[in-house]
């Protein structure tokens, strides 16, 4: 694949109201596979932040006006654009991300779905009209968008965390500004372009890539004229957020951190199981808020489960992902592979045995390997701290009861994972589980179609499935004499 060229379609400005912008300096962009810059990309000011501002207002009004039908089939247009060029938003994806390639496609098709989805859902935004119980008069009920929004976007998946915000907000007749993170934000600079060219107007979307983006959203939040903010990151970040934009009273949606328990009871399919580990652990490298966290392992099958996974975590490969052979690429950046390295050290030190993995390997790169760790210690850090890394650490359990209890403790609630062939055991722990969502049998739950998002310390808020919209909707109540 020729990246020169790649990158040489790719807008490296910032994108404000539909056109690319010069700004007066610039960042590196870093290929975490090498190490390596890839580019550099313009660094937002405050008075860039102010300019989309203004770009997104003065055409706010007339995007609220305009037919859902209209905005749906954008939308649609979108998705195919999309499509159309996945090869190269998947590469470039790689690129600055580091997941393998065919991940990175995955991430293409995940992201687009959201545009289609809601391209559907743009038409069927609706409200109602009853008489009042006292019989005084008419209650006339009708949506409308909330308006200029502002969504920070994670590196971790640099299309779908944005597409899952973009699509509702542009379904619903919002105007939008993104901030991607720092170190991936080619791939929300391409979207923006692509979406121009699929017919979105101008002034609707704007992209700020900055170096300083506690500057940019402090000064976007404090403006008036924004309505909704909405976070996808760390819980740290998201709590702050929070309480900054208390003072504006602004719409918010938190989808923040996660420790998602993978429990497999003695009664489970162990092969079916051991797939679901790998996709619920490896998928993107382990970088993402759904990754199973923690294994807890009924004691009757677990020394079997642990060999089988241990296999099939020696099997991957790690590489560069636009390499042949790659089935795991790096982490996003030094400080990642730390963090990792000290997780687990610290179970190690507390008991743990490395059965396979464990060691990064020298650089250049942000490389660290499959890792599976057993005998983990309940006081062991990486039980309560999310590894965000391919490290699977097992512990086991006697009881449903003592499973759940495992299960729920933490702060965080927004993915788990039940492996039972058992239909009672299965509604009866899913219930039980304290998370906004429960995969049964399945290690990948994420879809357009479902309301993705957490309870307790992983946020609030729902992206997707038909109460994704709602989120970028305010509710009108019109009374009417009888």
């Amino acid at each position: 694949m020729d990246t020169t060229k790649l990158l040489s379609s790719v807008p490296t400005g910032l994108w404000i109201g539909g056109v690319e912008r010069e700004a007066a300096a610039q960042f590196d962009v870093f290929n975490p596979a090498t190490g390596e810059v890839l580019t550099q990309v313009a660094d937002a000011t405050v008075a860039d932040g102010i300019a989309a501002v203004e770009a997104a207002t003065a055409v706010q009004d007339d995007w609220a006006a305009t037919p859902p039908r209209e905005r749906g089939e954008i939308l649609r247009s979108v998705f195919e654009t999309i499509t159309a060029h996945a090869d190269d938003i998947a590469a470039l994806m790689t690129l600055e991300m580091g997941k393998v390639l065919a991940e990175s496609k995955g991430e293409v098709k995940y992201g687009a779905e959201f545009f289609r989805w809601f391209a559907e859902e743009a038409v069927r935004i609706d409200g109602r009209y009853t008489g009042s119980p006292a019989g005084t008069g008419r209650i006339l009920v009708s949506k409308a968008p909330v308006g200029l929004c502002y969504a920070i976007t994670p590196w971790n998946f640099p299309l779908a965390m944005g597409t899952r915000k973009i699509g509702p907000a542009v379904a619903a007749g919002c105007t939008m500004i993104v901030k991607p993170a720092q170190e991936t934000p080619l791939t929300m600079l391409l979207l923006a372009k692509l979406m121009d060219e699929a017919g979105l107007p101008k002034g609707v979307l704007s992209v700020l890539p900055t170096s300083k983006p506690g500057d940019l959203t402090g000064a976007l939040i404090d403006d008036g004229r924004l309505r909704k903010l909405t976070f996808t990151g760390s819980t740290g970040v998201g709590k702050a957020l929070v309480k900054q934009s208390a003072d504006k009273l602004l719409r918010t949606s938190m989808e923040l951190g996660g420790n998602a328990p993978f429990i497999v009871f003695d009664d489970a399919d162990l092969d079916a199981a051991v797939d679901g580990a790998i996709l619920a652990k490896m998928r993107n490298g382990g970088e993402a808020c759904t990754a199973a966290n923690r294994f807890h392992v009924a004691n009757p099958v677990r020394a079997e489960f642990t060999e089988k996974l241990v296999k099939r975590m020696s099997e991957f490969t790690l590489g560069d992902g636009l390499k042949d052979g790659s089935t795991l690429g790096p982490l996003i950046n030094t400080k990642q592979v730390k963090t990792v390295e000290d997780l687990v050290s610290d179970a190690v030190a507390k008991g743990a045995t490395v059965a396979v993995g464990g060691v990064a390997p020298e650089g250049p790169g942000n490389f660290y390997p499959a890792t599976v760790l057993t005998d983990v210690a309940p006081e062991s850090r990486i039980l309560k701290e999310e590894v965000f890394g391919p490290v699977a650490p097992i512990v086991g359990f006697d009881t449903e009861e003592e499973a759940i209890a495992v299960a729920n403790d933490t702060d965080y609630g927004l993915a788990a994972y039940i492996y039972t062939q058992s239909l009672d055991r299965a509604l009866r722990v899913a219930e039980a589980i304290e998370s906004g969502m429960v995969g049964v049998n399945r290690g990948v739950i994420s879809d357009a179609a479902a309301p993705f998002g957490g309870i307790k310390e992983s946020g609030f808020g729902r992206e997707g499935g038909i109460e994704g919209i709602e989120e970028y909707l305010d509710t009108k109540y019109i009374a009417f004499t009888q």
